[in-house]
């Protein structure tokens, strides 16, 4: 009698090309800060994940610079050989605000054009530590989500537990009935980077919900 072995292949036995294939994940989308914060794993760990993006063969979208941790998550998929793509609005462009950008450079109008233009290039979000421009960048995202304007996976990298009020927040507004508990359970929290990626790429293929008209880039 013939017998039929099943194998079961886990993220972490697939090659850096396969991965791309598999989960369509060309590019990143990183919302983070323009400041390092109060604490050195900040950094370090984002470091960690951009050298794991670059590793992977991922490309990193961002809002431009190369300050703080956009300074750090840039640097590190660059050095690693990765592709950066940076948006930066106008106002927003001189040295003496964000710093040098990173790799590619997209100067837009506005922060609109930024967000759609973000959004547009990349396959998944990744949410670090971040001030109150990574708070709205993080949470519109998830609102398209919501309303099905994409489906695109979203994951936040909860550094030294600096996510566990939001976390708690969307914890209670789904128990107080204000968000379906099942999307709440769709987004994607660790500490770890690697493990968030592992995660990310086990999501399904994300469905072309919409076509954006992309904002002049000029």
């Amino acid at each position: 009698m013939e017998t039929t072995t099943t194998t079961t292949t886990t993220a972490a036995d697939i090659n850096n090309n396969d991965r791309q294939i598999l989960n369509k994940i060309k590019n990143i989308c990183v919302f983070c800060g323009s400041k390092p914060g109060n604490s050195a794993s900040f950094v370090e760990v984002t470091k960690i994940l951009a050298k794991e993006m670059a590793d992977r063969k991922y490309g990193l979208v961002y809002g431009g610079g190369n300050i703080g941790l956009m300074g750090a998550v840039s640097h590190g998929v660059q050095d690693g050989g990765g592709k950066v793509k940076g948006i930066i609005p106008k106002s927003l462009s001189p040295k003496e605000i964000s710093g040098t950008t990173v790799g590619d450079v997209v100067y837009v109008d506005d922060m609109h054009s930024r967000k759609q233009i973000m959004y547009t290039e990349s396959d998944a979000f990744i949410a670090l530590p971040g001030g109150l421009g990574t708070f709205e960048e993080l949470l519109e995202c998830l609102t398209w989500v919501q309303l099905g304007i994409h489906s695109k996976p979203v994951g936040i990298l909860n550094i030294n537990g600096y996510y566990d009020p939001l976390i708690a927040l969307f914890k209670g507004s789904a128990s107080s009935g204000f968000v379906d508990p099942t999307f709440i359970n769709s987004i994607v929290f660790s500490s770890d980077p690697v493990d968030l990626l592992n995660q990310l790429e086990s999501k399904p293929p994300p469905k072309s919900l919409l076509t954006w008209v992309k904002p002049s880039q000029a």
